[in-house]
């Protein structure tokens, strides 16, 4: 199906408040430079404004040095040789490079080979009618754990489900477009995303406190419980509001190209079989190897969960090995790898897609180096975290009002790693400052970039979705999208931080070695 930019312009979509308000948005979003470029001028805007400030004299103090904060100017001889010598080494040591590419060469053996796409299908075709669209949510913040893997599969796999099973294929997209992006922080499984972020956040946080340590599954349990809030959610809306809403929409697409579910082949279930065999095997050498009080995974008091023991350390070499091993297996099994050369080849064109992503951290690396070096992060926070407690909120107002407001910023920037990258040397740090701990308010980041992902043209994936659904309603536009999936997004933003709310209240854990409070 043959479908160029203009053919998302439907008078459907170009018609009414929400068109128009959305037409704003991509207008204003589409005047910001690209990511890189947004990095590289914020770097050139931090060098400018330090020159000036390094000659104020500030009453805000250094909470981690007890001395009165001085701006260091950028632009002086030192710091520009300092600058040029360190470039390289200031990129190469960026956290969240090594996190993601390493995680990504086993994730992308596995979906290459068509390990995940197979479990994905054998899971929804088990699944009872009635429960077809919860296990579709559920299969949709799985995905989350390959990636890219929920779009290109799981959300046009919703439409061809729903269509089988005589239901409308658009609600199908919507509650997989719903649990692929809206609940993208739900996920039981540990995944790329929660190193990546934790990355961003433990810097931003040594801002304040230079040997404070978070742990890459700080927010596991609280996203691990956040998937029964996006189901319910999500299973409510599908059923009750979307799918009634569209039962006068015809579904007019050309026959010839609707898809088909096409089972699984005997030697793709042999194969799954075996990979899903030998991942099972790997998780229970590696509960043999953590038994023992004195394993060398464990700290040497034989604690699992500090940050010191290499447990914890080695969270992502753990989902490295937990998908390429069976992704190797599943390859060679189904005949989709031959030789090794297949397999290097299924390496190489997952790092292809993370090129731009390379480019990006260059330019993020250098900022973030930047700005904690200006001292601008640390006044920052100090003075904002003073003005909040200054108003004296309450702890929830403030929570919310950080949701929201990341919420509001990801209708214009939408990747979520860019986005903390900009926003955790200042969220962090202030919040720091009024006994906001960084695992909580990493939680709150959590849930207000994942909201908002479902309505937003400028979500990279946002076109690729309109074009599932023009695949059964021919006129479908970016606006019939946004108002499909707006319930979604309002209702996440609203209840998912009263979840938040409430289970902070309740005291739960949010993850390993997470807390609520930081200082006294």
């Amino acid at each position: 199906m043959n479908t160029n930019a203009g053919d998302l312009q439907t008078p459907q979509a170009n018609s009414g408040w929400l068109a128009k308000a959305l037409n704003w948005v991509e207008v204003a979003g589409n005047k910001l430079p690209d990511p890189a470029m947004l990095f590289a001028l914020l770097l050139a805007i931090v060098w400018l404004v330090s020159w000036p400030l390094a000659g104020v004299e500030f009453s805000a103090v250094n909470p981690a040095s007890g001395d009165p904060i001085q701006v260091n100017n950028l632009l002086a001889g030192s710091e520009i040789a300092r600058f040029l010598s360190t470039m390289v080494t200031t990129f190469t040591s960026f956290a969240p490079l090594g996190v993601v590419l390493v995680a990504m060469l086993g994730v992308g053996v596995a979906e290459h080979s068509g390990f995940i796409n197979a479990g994905l299908k054998l899971l929804l075709g088990i699944t009872p009618k009635m429960l077809l669209t919860p296990m579709l949510i559920l299969v949709a913040i799985v995905s989350h754990t390959a990636v890219d893997a929920g779009y290109v599969l799981v959300i046009p796999l919703g439409g061809v489900i729903f269509y089988a099973a005589g239901r409308h294929p658009l609600a199908g997209i919507a509650a997989a477009f719903a649990g692929v992006s809206g609940g993208f922080s739900a996920n039981f499984i540990p995944s790329a995303i929660d190193p990546l972020l934790q990355s961003f956040t433990q810097t931003a946080a040594q801002i304040v406190d230079p040997e404070l340590q978070v742990n890459p599954l700080n927010n596991w349990f609280f996203t691990s419980a956040s998937c029964l809030v996006i189901i319910l959610i999500g299973w409510f809306l599908t059923d009750k509001v979307i799918e009634p809403r569209l039962k006068g929409t015809e579904v007019d697409g050309d026959e010839e190209e609707m898809p088909e579910i096409h089972p699984l082949e005997a030697k793709d279930r042999r194969a799954f079989g075996a990979a899903l065999v030998v991942m099972l095997l790997g998780i229970f050498a590696l509960v043999l190897a953590l038994a023992p009080e004195n394993s060398p995974l464990r700290t040497p008091e034989g604690v699992i969960t500090d940050f010191r023991a290499p447990i914890m350390r080695a969270i992502v070499p753990l989902i490295f090995l937990l998908f390429i091993v069976p992704g190797v297996v599943f390859g060679f099994v189904s005949g989709t790898f031959k030789n090794s050369r297949d397999l290097v080849k299924a390496m190489t064109k997952t790092m292809e897609h993370m090129a731009y992503y390379i480019v990006i951290a260059f330019f993020c690396a250098l900022f973030i180096d930047a700005f904690a070096r200006s001292n601008l992060g640390t006044l920052i926070s100090v003075q904002g975290g003073s003005l909040l407690a200054s108003w004296g909120l309450p702890g929830p107002v403030t929570l919310i009002g950080i949701i929201f407001l990341v919420g509001a910023v990801n209708i214009l920037v939408g990747s979520a790693s860019a986005k903390w990258a900009l926003l955790s040397p200042i969220f962090v740090p202030m919040l720091m400052q009024i006994g906001f701990s960084p695992d909580l308010t990493q939680a709150a980041y959590r849930v207000g970039d994942s909201s908002t992902n479902i309505i937003t043209p400028l979500m990279p994936y946002f076109p690729l979705v309109v074009v599932y659904c023009q695949r059964y309603v021919k006129n479908t536009g970016i606006g019939t999208l946004v108002s499909m999936m707006l319930p979604y997004s309002l209702a996440y933003l609203i209840l998912w931080s009263l979840f938040l709310v409430l289970y902070w209240n309740l005291g739960f854990p949010l993850g390993l070695q997470a807390s609520y409070t930081y200082g006294g």
